[in-house]
């Protein structure tokens, strides 16, 4: 009994550890940015990852710590931002919405299980609630702050040039996870759902 319950503190304590590292890495992905006609950042990369190793349950912890330390004031955001300003701004809304990504996914593996299929729905309809989530707030603070603003030009500044990337980098992250969770305890199944 009692070799049972320092077993699961030594693996909450594992846990603890991973999702702080997680969030880290979130932060360092956000970051880096490629340049291009639209430069984009590597958060939804590690977004997809830390989901992916660590299960639905520490990844979704992960990156709402990531928006936690972030809202504090750590310069966590891309461009070296953080703060509650950030994510009040008109792109807010985006990063806000990793929460949605981790949520369904956390609901999709605990229902249909930790299958390659499964990841992959889930993680889409986790992207595709994201561009909505963030699109619906880009155009309300847009408009409050600037002047209206159609759906058609919201989709075409902050969803259209994201979307190849966004897929790629979901390829990218899935099969980088399945090969590094092998490594973790639990071992191909990585954490708890």
């Amino acid at each position: 009994m009692q070799k049972t319950r320092e077993n699961k503190m030594h693996l909450r304590t594992v846990e603890m550890a991973y999702i702080a590292m997680a969030a880290i890495i979130i932060a360092v992905c956000s970051w880096i940015s490629i340049p291009t006609v639209i430069p984009f950042t590597l958060q939804t990369f590690a977004v997809f990852c830390v989901l992916s190793i660590l299960g639905g349950k520490c990844g979704t912890i992960a990156v709402a710590l990531y928006l936690l330390i972030g809202l504090a004031g750590v310069p966590v955001f891309a461009g070296m931002k953080g703060g509650i300003g950030v994510l009040l701004g008109n792109t807010g809304g985006y990063v806000v919405g990793f929460i949605w990504i981790g949520l369904i996914y956390w609901l999709a593996v605990k229902c249909f299980g930790r299958k390659l299929r499964v990841e992959i729905i889930a993680l889409l309809i986790g992207l595709f609630v994201l561009y909505a989530f963030g699109t619906a707030w880009f155009m309300l603070v847009y408009t409050k702050n600037t002047g209206a603003v159609g759906l058609g030009a919201a989709l075409s500044w902050c969803v259209f040039p994201f979307i190849i990337p966004d897929l790629l980098k979901l390829g990218l992250a899935l099969l980088i996870a399945r090969r590094v969770r092998r490594f973790l305890p639990g071992g191909r199944n990585g954490f708890s759902v």
